[in-house]
């Protein structure tokens, strides 16, 4: 708890200008953002040019140059990351699909075998992202909690905390959210 009550006194020093607090609070929640973006990686694909570090990193610069970002403990800090996390990674798709020969265009081998190869970690999370966009008109602690879950790895017992509902809550949202997805995924 003690961990918990000096990340929200360094977001409250980094909000009233103190410069070494957001490389503090970095520092204190390494561990948990660590934690969240191995459990979102765990399930990728082995060639991925992104691991768990490269994405903490890339989430910290983003939150460094989020500017005037409004966080009031260490469960909306984790909420947010679980977001930030979602934005690397669906960045990091898009630019990786865009380098490859042909961007995103499936390449075909003329022959009798040819079967379209797709990869389909990469452009799952593209869909994903996207059915999330058109979920979010609808609700958006449904978003949050996808968020938390696929792209932040968290707990129900994590999210109910961040979200301050309680786990029945985040159950529900989450089957409401995986029939959704699922109705705009096919």
């Amino acid at each position: 708890m003690a961990a918990s009550v000096d990340l929200t006194d360094l977001i409250r020093r980094a909000q009233n200008g103190d410069d070494d607090a957001i490389q503090q609070v970095f520092a204190a929640a390494y561990d948990d953002l660590r934690q969240l973006a191995h459990a979102r990686l765990r399930g990728g694909q082995k060639a991925t040019l992104l691991d768990t570090t490269s994405l903490v990193h890339e989430s910290y610069l983003r939150f460094a140059q989020a500017g005037s970002l409004r966080i009031e403990d260490r469960q909306h800090f984790l909420r947010y990351a679980g977001h930030v996390m979602r934005s690397v990674i669906v960045d990091f798709v898009r630019e990786r699909m865009a380098e490859r020969r042909g961007g995103d265009r499936i390449q075909v081998t003329l022959n009798t075998g040819s079967g379209a190869q797709i990869d389909c970690g990469e452009t799952e999370i593209l869909r994903v992202h996207e059915a999330l966009e058109e979920l979010k008109q609808h609700d958006d602690r449904m978003v949050q909690v996808v968020e938390m879950r696929y792209f932040g790895g968290m707990t129900e017992v994590e999210m109910a905390s961040a979200l301050g509902v309680t786990e029945r809550t985040i159950r529900r949202d989450w089957e409401k959210a995986r029939l959704l997805l699922a109705e705009a995924l096919t």
